[in-house]
């Protein structure tokens, strides 16, 4: 439906939204006519490197713009206070899709507030490790941070739907739970009583790889005694089935794997892995796929209440609307880069697709942990609850057209 075409009620229904979500109407409206400023993107295909260029002015329309809008945003970014934050984050600089979130958030929000709200993104170790962000921001050692939140389980299994559940939503589920589905909100009420914290999604993987490993597995019994670098509950189910999870940052795992630490490891997906370094092990090495425990990764922005409740309605709706286009940048990015970087991977490694028995054990398993989470966390079982009848219900749908056409389109 346009625009022109609403009703009355449907209008004010979506000001009633806005309202609600903390977002004003006049700055919902400033930051939507800066958006519309905002440059494309493109990615140095020898590189990998994102850019941006200024969008070609295709029509009168796009330089029109009412007196009253331009006046609303010349007064939304002289009124506002002049800010400069800190950001930690969870990855080097090496990695342009997961550290390039980070700036392209960053670089959105000042963008959104005309210069005035300036964000720096920290690497990983600046000021705090990379499995410390969460922590650093709740206890005041950073004014924001960007993460990924089942970094964080041993605090809360809760984290674990921040970031991805084994077995469950790919990307455009997840983003349909969080978005409209009340994934957000269901998150930031934990958040806000467990951290004193809220969180937007900004930044999305897609389905992961399976990982790496030395040798080849087939069976339950192939798993027995596999060291492994693997994330969050899925390190549970690997434990349970007789493997060990190791607690490894990505920037270590190229040495885990040299010095015999580990046995295994997932990080990504082709074009983060090579990035790390793990074509450099001279060794057979298989790649597995899929990623079962991360089927559709969300990365977070996190910033303590405190602070978030000190700004500006118009800054706030500047970091909601900056988070949101990083979300979907990177998607973006991660699509463009792994389809292209698979084709050095299939130079040196083995692609091999878990096996069935291996499946159906990795998600058997899965349930069971969450259920047995359930039992004992009634904060997890109030979201476990929501979030499975979605997933049922996105599943059954996808599994209709969706599946169907993935399933034919590379076979017509």
């Amino acid at each position: 439906m346009t625009v022109e075409n609403e009703s009355e009620d449907t209008r004010i229904n979506r000001r009633s939204f806005l309202a609600q979500a903390g977002v004003g109407v006049a700055g919902f409206a400033a930051s939507s006519a800066i958006l519309a400023a905002c440059s494309t993107t493109s990615v140095d295909e020898e590189t990998g490197a994102v850019s941006d260029t200024e969008p070609e002015d295709t029509s009168d329309t796009a330089s029109d713009t009412s007196d009253e809008e331009t006046e609303t945003v010349t007064e939304v970014q002289s009124d506002g206070p002049d800010l400069e934050w800190n950001m930690a984050t969870s990855w080097p600089t090496s990695l342009v899709t997961l550290f390039g979130s980070a700036e392209t958030f960053a670089t959105e929000v000042g963008r959104l507030t005309g210069g005035k709200f300036q964000i720096n993104p920290k690497p990983a170790g600046e000021i705090v490790g990379g499995l410390e962000v969460l922590p650093a921001v709740r206890d005041g050692g950073a004014e924001m941070g960007h993460t990924a939140s089942y970094y964080y389980v041993g605090i809360s299994p809760v984290q674990q739907f921040g970031t991805a559940v084994p077995f469950g939503l790919n990307q455009r589920q997840q983003n349909a739970w969080l978005y409209e589905g009340g994934g957000i909100d269901l998150l930031n009420e934990f958040y806000a009583e467990e951290h004193g914290i809220i969180a937007f999604p900004c930044g999305a993987t897609g389905c992961q790889m399976g990982g790496w490993f030395t040798k080849e597995i087939n069976t339950v019994a192939d798993l027995q005694g596999l060291k492994m670098r693997i994330p969050g509950l899925a390190g549970t189910v690997l434990n349970n089935l007789g493997g060990e999870q190791v607690t490894v940052a990505g920037g270590e795992i190229l040495t885990s794997i040299e010095t015999g630490a580990i046995d295994a490891a997932e990080f990504v997906g082709p074009t983060d892995d090579l990035i790390l370094g793990l074509n450099e092990l001279g060794s057979q090495l298989f790649y597995y796929h899929p990623g079962w425990w991360e089927p559709g990764t969300a990365l977070e922005v996190q910033i303590p209440l405190a602070l978030w409740d000190d700004l500006p309605e118009t800054y706030q709706a500047a970091i909601q609307n900056a988070a949101a286009h990083a979300n979907m940048r990177t998607m973006a990015t991660y699509d463009v880069l792994n389809q292209r970087d698979l084709q050095e991977i299939k130079g040196f490694a083995e692609i091999r697709e878990f096996s069935p028995e291996l499946m159906s054990a990795f998600k058997e398993e899965t349930e069971n942990v969450l259920d047995t989470i359930a039992a004992d966390d009634p904060r997890f079982a109030a979201i476990l609850g929501p979030w499975r009848e979605f997933r049922d219900g996105i599943f059954e749908w996808h599994g209709l057209a969706e599946r169907s056409y993935l399933t034919q389109q590379t076979q017509v």
